[in-house]
Formats: C-alpha cells, sequence, structure tokens
C-alpha cells in the first residue's frame, strides 16, 4: 500500500510555523543583546549625586585638568542617566 504524500497546505503551514520560530528567536536574541547593553541606572544613585559629578566635571574641565573629549562624554552619560531617573 503507498503512503499518502503531503498536501500542499500542510507544507504551507509547516513552512509558516519554521519562519514564525526563526522571527521569535530573532527577536530574543535581539531583546537579550539590548538588555546586555542597556547599563543599569538603578544602582543607587540620585539624580542629586550626579549633579554633584555634573559640578566636579564642569570644575576639572574649567581647571584645564580634563579635556573637552572627556568631559564631553561624561557630560553625555551623566546626563543620559539624569533623563532616565526622573523619567521613573
Amino acid at each position: 500500500m503507498a503512503t499518502r504524500r503531503t498536501t500542499h497546505g500542510k507544507r504551507e503551514r509547516e513552512r509558516a510555523k519554521q519562519e514564525r520560530a526563526v522571527a521569535k528567536r530573532e527577536r530574543r536574541a535581539e531583546r537579550a543583546a539590548a538588555e546586555a547593553d542597556a547599563p543599569d541606572i538603578d544602582d543607587g544613585v540620585t539624580a542629586e549625586d550626579l549633579l554633584e559629578r555634573m559640578r566636579e566635571i564642569h570644575a576639572a574641565y574649567d581647571e584645564g585638568t580634563m579635556s573637552f573629549e572627556d568631559f564631553d562624554t561624561e557630560r553625555s552619560e551623566l546626563t543620559d542617566r539624569i533623563a532616565e531617573i526622573l523619567a521613573r
């Protein structure tokens, strides 16, 4: 007795199922990578602490003990962290 071949509809359903599984794995991988790259902002530092650090780097830059590149990088990071804290 001959076995029945798979129908076209079943093959299409299986192909769609596999494509959804691949897409799901990719979304999970992207989400995991984004979470791994995200800085941990809940480290007990308050906005006031960050503002004090901002004053310190401004003073260091004004005194000439910090280069503009270092100042600009740290200022940007501090500004982002302050915005994240205030957004909560």
